[in-house]
């Protein structure tokens, strides 16, 4: 399925796969107008709306009854296009925020926060979309789909929810009044237990970062 044919008027709108690749498309079409920095201001919030949007995507991929691609073995889609311009884009617009604590797995036992970037996941997500998409526009759409819901369980899933989670939790504590916890210095190639990360965190007020974010406190 080439480009043109993506949402070619003899696809059924209501057909499953050509929804979820529509989302996805929408997902990175957007994330990368964001990434061009026309409007900064506005981006914490929107990229917050977009991963909401993918995330429902992806939980209709989750519920979705196992996907069995029609080839054995996942055919070449060819050299993986370079995120690491979005990736670095990301970085320097969420600057001072980009770095996060997050907990990989909520059902492992006493396991400590690692530190992530939001500019890294949202590449990653972009990343694991394209592969399939490039199925998808191929004509392979169970393969695409099956790449999808593979990768939505064992990567891009666990990643945007991680980084919706960062996002939401910024824009509370900018909307509630409440000082955020600061990560400054910290690295994200360091293996820090809880108690680095809480001696790491200190106080940032919320102008510092409500206005270059596009993010307005409670009056």
């Amino acid at each position: 399925m080439s480009d043109a044919t993506l949402h070619s008027v003899t696809q059924d709108p209501d057909d499953f796969a050509v929804q979820i690749a529509d989302s996805i498309e929408s997902f990175i079409v957007a994330t990368t107008e964001v990434a061009k920095g026309d409007e900064p201001d506005s981006a914490v919030p929107f990229m917050l709306l977009e991963i909401s949007q993918l995330l429902l995507a992806g939980g209709r991929l989750g519920a979705h009854e196992d996907i069995v691609p029609d080839e054995r073995y996942e055919p070449d889609t060819g050299p993986e296009p370079d995120v690491d311009d979005l990736r670095e884009r990301f970085a320097v617009m969420l600057d001072p925020v980009d770095v996060f604590s997050e907990v990989f797995d909520p059902y492992e036992p006493r396991k400590a926060p690692v530190p992530a970037r939001i500019s890294d996941n949202i590449a990653d997500i972009v990343t694991d979309l394209r592969h399939g998409l490039a199925h998808y526009r191929a004509g392979r759409t169970s393969e695409a789909l099956w790449w999808w819901q593979f990768s939505y369980f064992s990567n891009w899933g666990p990643t945007a929810s991680a980084t919706l989670r960062a996002l939401q939790s910024l824009v509370a504590h900018v909307r509630l009044d409440q000082p955020l916890a600061e990560l400054d210095g910290l690295d994200t190639d360091e293996d820090l237990t809880e108690d680095d990360l809480a001696e790491e965190a200190g106080r940032v007020m919320l102008e510092e970062i409500a206005a270059p974010l596009g993010l307005r406190s409670k009056k």
